[in-house]
């Protein structure tokens, strides 16, 4: 009988985890031998579930398998998990269209929270039963994950697991490409694109965090009303009418920041909408995405499209271009907990705070990746080991 198991490779997590390149791999089980209890404390480690990516294509090639867990190495944590979050580039990974995920059989999941079951030697600076949200390359959807310390961050009191699943992802990138890469201030436009999404609403709060700053957000004209709300001036209903001409009508000479996650013929039109000292900030390529399984039309018509500017053009426009790509930050770990800092902060101020769209056990995966493609979600997706009191329901937030 075969069973999943994560393979160890060099610095990388062990079975139950996921925190640097290959993580999550999966090989033929090891034979097995007896495990002395670890020594940071907790229970030793025994089978748990996971979710892996057993091949590139549909909603179908996830699903619940089970592991052997491993006592944390020297450097880690063991984590309980208690929520996942989903994004974007999880439902691109599973067309195999994501780079920083290894060859299947994987374990996916960049994102999630819990709490701390046991120490690996040499970590001083967690204890067992402490809440932490986690971030990774790859290899978190699971019930139980062995990661760096540093890969950890405590959850803010009042913060529950299902917002901790939700903050670091989005809230991370949302930040970085407003603040680092934007340089956001007062009286400026924003146009943030897929705004009804993880990061969208991420974005959103976090522009509300500077004054009078006037946000553009395109999104399905049934998700309006909820972007009102959230403190959208201006929603815009891509899929009838021209987001460009739209913003035009409102600010004839465009806006200051665009945030572009789409790609390839809209990433032209949001730098023709930048305003002299305007910022543009491509961070994804949601326009690959067109069905279930890989579109090679789609792919072709993305990449023949796609933006190009030379650096001349740009001295002439007096624009900025800027990419972002969190998968790629992996390695930045005091950068990263600075930004997470800042987050933190913001939350117990109140300022900001994750909106849950749904919540899905692992059983139901395809359907949790379905509410996300299909663009039916407003805030995050998030996955559970176990059942949710009323499955699948809107979260209470």
């Amino acid at each position: 009988r075969k069973r999943a198991v994560c393979r160890r490779r060099g610095e990388d997590a062990g079975a139950a985890g996921g925190a640097g390149p290959g993580a999550g791999r999966a090989q033929r089980p090891a034979r097995r031998r007896r495990r002395s209890p670890p020594a940071g404390g907790g229970e030793p480690p025994a089978e748990h579930r996971a979710l892996v990516l057993t091949g590139f294509g549909g909603y179908d090639k996830v699903k619940v398998q089970a592991r052997r867990g491993a006592e944390p190495r020297p450097g880690e944590v063991s984590v309980t998990v208690r929520a996942c979050g989903l994004n974007f580039a999880d439902l691109m990974a599973r067309q195999g269209l994501y780079d920083r995920l290894p060859p299947p059989p994987v374990c996916p999941g960049m994102e999630c929270a819990g709490t701390v079951r046991a120490l690996g030697d040499g970590v001083r600076d967690r204890q067992v039963g402490d809440k932490v949200m986690v971030l990774a390359r790859s290899g978190l959807w699971q019930e139980v994950v062995n990661v760096p310390a540093s890969h950890t961050f405590p959850m803010p009191e009042g913060m529950s697991f299902e917002e901790a699943a939700a903050l670091l992802v989005n809230y991370i990138t949302a930040y970085m490409i407003l603040f680092d890469f934007g340089n956001l201030r007062p009286n400026q436009s924003v146009l943030i694109h897929m705004a009804a999404g993880g990061v969208g609403t991420a974005a959103i709060q976090l522009c509300k965090t500077v004054e009078n700053v006037t946000i553009f957000g395109t999104a399905s004209a049934s998700k309006h009303e909820s972007l009102k709300e959230g403190g959208v001036a201006h929603p815009i209903d891509y899929r009838t009418m021209d987001y460009a001409e739209e913003v035009r009508k409102i600010s004839p000479k465009g806006v200051d920041i665009v945030l572009d996650p789409l790609g390839g013929s809209d990433t032209s039109k949001a730098f023709n909408l930048l305003k002299p000292m305007g910022k543009l900030i491509t961070y994804g390529v949601a326009n690959l995405l067109t069905g279930q399984k890989k579109n090679l039309m789609a792919m072709a018509k993305t990449w023949w499209n796609q933006f190009s500017i030379t650096a001349l053009q740009l001295l002439h426009q007096n624009k900025a271009v800027c990419g972002y790509h969190l998968g790629y930050m992996d390695e930045e770990v005091e950068l990263l907990r600075s930004v997470v800092a800042k987050l933190v902060n913001l939350y117990s101020q109140g300022k900001i705070k994750p909106k849950i769209d749904s919540v899905w056990p692992f059983d139901q995966v395809a359907e949790a990746m379905k509410q996300m493609q299909e663009k039916k979600n407003v805030g995050k997706v998030i996955l559970v080991p176990e059942a949710p009191k009323e499955e699948s329901k809107k979260a209470e937030n």
